[in-house]
C-alpha cells in the first residue's frame, strides 16, 4: 500500500523546505528509519528519515528544488504499484478511505453518546488494557498543540517508543512517542487542527475494542491517562514521586523499563548488536537517538560497574547548586549614543561591506620613525605614518575617495581624512582636512590637537564634518586585527591593528620580524575589489618603505 511523504516541518519557522540530496533513488529498497534526504531549512540542512518500509516509487522535489511544507515530496509502496492517481492528486490510498471510513463512524458514535447522555445514561470504566492518548504538553508555556503529521493510521498496530505523531507547539514541532502495545483505534484530531492540551489525541488498545464505549466512558467521567501520568502508572513507584518533574535524562540500565530510542537508533543498534538498555539518551526526554549508539563503547561496560560499586561505598557528597539574586539595570543612552547606533547602523545596512586584509613589514617604518623622533621637539606616531600614507595612495587611486550618491558618483579630489578616537560616551570622528598637502610632524600635531578636543568634548562640529575616508586604529589595545564599519559618507575605512614580533621568513631565512595587519572595508557600490586590493598595495609600498612619503 503506497504511503504518500511530504515535505515536513523541520522547525517553528520553516515555511518551504530545499532538497539538499536525495540519498536513495527510484527503484530503491527503503527500511523504516533510513535516511531518504538531506533537507534544507531556514535554519539548517537536516536528515530526514522514513518512517515506511517498501520500494521508492516516486520522487516529487529533486535536488535543488525547493517547495513549501505538505507538498508531494516521495511516495513509498511495493514494487511495480499503481500510483498514479496519487501523483495527480485523484486519487487517495486506501487505507486513508478507511480511516475517513472509521472517522466517520466515530462521528456517529459521538452523536448516538450525546443522545445517551442526554437521556441520562452514565458512562462506565475503561476497559483493561486500553488506553487513552491526549494531548501531551511538549513545553512548559504549550496552551494548544497541532497535529502535524500522523506516522499511524486507525487499524496499525503500534509499539511502545514508535513514533505516533508530529506535534507543533508554540516553540517547535516535535515527535511524540507512543508509550503503549497495541491497535491504534481511534484518531481525534486529524492532521492540520489543533486542540488544547489535554484534549483527546487518540486511543490505543486491542484490536476489536468497542471505541463507542470507550469514548461514552471517558465522557461519562472515566479516567483519562496523558502520556506523562500513563508512564507513571505503568511504573508504580512505591514512593510518590513529585508531580511535573522535568526530566532530562533516562537512564536505561534496567531491562525492565521502557527504551525510548528513535527508529534509526533502533536499526544501527540492531545491526551493532548493541543493547539499547545499555546506553543513556541524549535526546528530548531522554530518548536514545543516532550519534548515542555511534558513540556506544561497549568496553566502558566494566568500568562502569566497577565505580557504581565504589560508589555504593563513597559518601554521598550534595552537589553544589549556586544561587545569587538576578540584577539588571537600565542608564538612558545619550544623544552620542543614539547618533553613533543610527549612523552605524544606517551604513552597515545600505551598504554592501566587503573587507580586504594585508599584513605590511614594519621592520623599516619603525627604524625610520626612531631617526625621526630622535630629533629635537618632533614625535611622529605610527598612526601618523599610517595617515599620510592613506593620504598619498587616495591621491593615486581616486575610485576609493569618492561618494554614493544613487543616480551619481562623486568623486572628491580634496583628501579629507577622518580619525576615529575613542572618548568616555563613545565615539568621534575628528578631521584632518588636507591630509595629503601635510608633512608627517603637522599630522602628528594636528590629530593630537583634535584628539584632545574630542576628549575634554570641545570640539566643534565643523572639526568632524567632511570625511573622505577614515582610519581606525585598536593597535594601541594590542588588537592585531579587526574590521570596521564604513563611516558614511565614505566608500571605505581602513583598521590598523598592533605591530607583532613574529617569525617570518627573509630571504630564504627564518628571522625575527614586526608585521602589522590593515584591513579595508569598501563599499561595493563605488569601490571594486581589485581597486580596493591596487589600493592596499599602494599603502603597504609607502608604510614599508617611509621615504617615499617624503619625496
Amino acid at each position: 500500500m503506497a504511503e504518500i511523504i511530504n515535505m515536513p516541518r523541520l522547525s517553528d519557522t520553516m515555511e518551504e523546505g530545499v532538497v539538499a540530496k536525495w540519498l536513495k533513488n527510484v527503484g530503491d529498497k527503503v527500511e523504516e528509519g533510513d535516511i531518504l534526504a538531506e533537507i534544507e531549512t531556514d535554519k539548517a540542512t537536516m536528515e530526514f528519515e522514513s518512517f515506511y518500509e517498501g520500494t521508492l516509487l516516486h520522487i516529487g522535489i529533486q535536488e535543488g528544488d525547493g517547495a513549501p511544507v505538505d507538498s508531494l515530496l516521495a511516495i513509498i509502496g511495493e514494487e511495480g504499484e499503481d500510483i498514479s492517481g496519487l501523483i495527480s492528486g485523484g486519487g487517495a490510498p486506501a487505507d486513508t478511505k478507511e480511516e475517513t471510513k472509521d472517522q466517520a463512524k466515530s462521528a456517529t458514535s459521538k452523536e448516538e453518546d450525546s443522545t445517551q447522555e442526554s437521556q441520562g445514561a452514565t458512562g462506565g470504566a475503561i476497559p483493561e488494557g486500553v488506553e487513552v492518548v491526549t494531548m501531551p504538553r511538549l513545553s512548559d508555556t504549550m496552551e494548544e498543540g497541532t497535529v502535524a503529521s500522523w506516522l499511524k493510521k486507525v487499524g496499525d498496530e503500534v509499539e511502545e517508543g514508535e513514533i505516533l505523531a508530529e506535534i507543533e507547539t508554540d516553540k517547535a514541532t516535535m515527535e511524540f512517542e507512543s508509550f503503549y502495545n497495541g491497535t491504534l483505534l481511534y484518531i481525534g484530531i486529524d492532521e492540520g487542527q489543533s486542540a488544547p492540551v489535554d484534549d483527546i489525541l487518540a486511543i490505543i488498545g486491542p484490536e476489536g475494542t468497542d471505541v463507542d464505549a470507550v469514548l461514552a466512558s471517558v465522557k461519562g467521567g472515566g479516567n483519562v491517562t496523558s502520556a506523562p501520568e500513563a508512564e507513571k502508572a505503568a511504573d508504580k513507584p512505591k514512593e510518590q514521586v513529585k508531580e511535573e518533574q522535568p526530566k532530562t535524562s533516562v537512564d536505561t540500565s534496567n531491562t525492565n523499563e521502557r527504551i525510548f530510542a528513535s527508529p534509526l537508533a533502533k536499526k544501527i543498534a540492531k545491526e551493532k548488536g548493541i543493547d539499547l538498555s545499555q546506553l543513556k539518551g541524549s535526546g528530548e526526554n531522554g530518548r536514545i537517538v543516532k550519534k548515542d549508539v555511534e558513540n556506544y563503547t561497549p568496553s566502558a561496560k566494566a568500568p562502569e560497574a566497577k565505580a557504581d560499586q565504589a560508589s555504593d561505598k563513597a559518601p554521598v557528597t550534595a552537589p553544589f547548586v549556586p544561587a545569587g539574586e538576578e540584577h539588571v539595570e537600565e542608564k538612558k543612552n545619550s544623544q552620542m549614543r543614539k547618533t553613533i547606533a543610527k549612523r552605524l547602523a544606517e551604513s552597515k545596512f545600505s551598504a554592501p561591506h566587503y573587507y580586504l586584509t594585508i599584513e605590511v613589514d614594519m621592520s623599516t617604518a619603525m627604524a625610520s620613525r626612531s631617526q625621526i623622533n630622535s630629533l629635537p621637539d618632533i614625535k611622529v606616531s605610527f598612526n601618523d605614518m599610517v595617515v599620510k600614507a592613506c593620504a598619498m595612495a587616495l591621491k593615486k587611486h581616486p575610485q576609493v575617495n569618492t561618494t554614493w550618491k544613487d543616480d551619481v558618483t562623486q568623486y572628491n579630489h580634496h583628501v579629507h581624512i577622518g580619525v576615529a578616537v575613542a572618548v568616555d560616551e563613545g565615539l568621534l570622528v575628528p578631521v584632518l582636512k588636507f591630509a595629503d598637502q601635510m608633512s608627517l610632524t603637522q599630522i602628528g600635531g594636528n590629530v593630537r590637537e583634535l584628539a584632545g578636543k574630542a576628549r575634554n568634548k570641545k570640539i566643534t562640529p565643523q572639526e568632524m564634518e567632511g570625511s573622505t575616508f577614515t582610519v581606525s586604529n585598536l593597535g594601541m589595545f594590542g588588537i592585531q586585527e579587526f574590521t570596521s564599519i564604513i563611516n558614511q559618507p565614505n566608500s571605505a575605512i581602513l583598521s590598523v591593528g598592533a605591530i607583532v614580533e613574529k617569525p617570518v621568513v627573509k630571504n630564504g631565512e627564518i628571522v625575527v620580524g614586526h608585521t602589522m595587519k590593515l584591513t579595508l572595508a569598501c563599499d561595493h557600490r563605488t569601490v571594486d575589489g581589485a581597486t580596493g586590493a591596487q589600493f592596499l598595495q599602494t599603502l603597504q609600498a609607502y608604510i614599508e618603505n617611509p621615504v617615499t612619503m617624503l619625496a
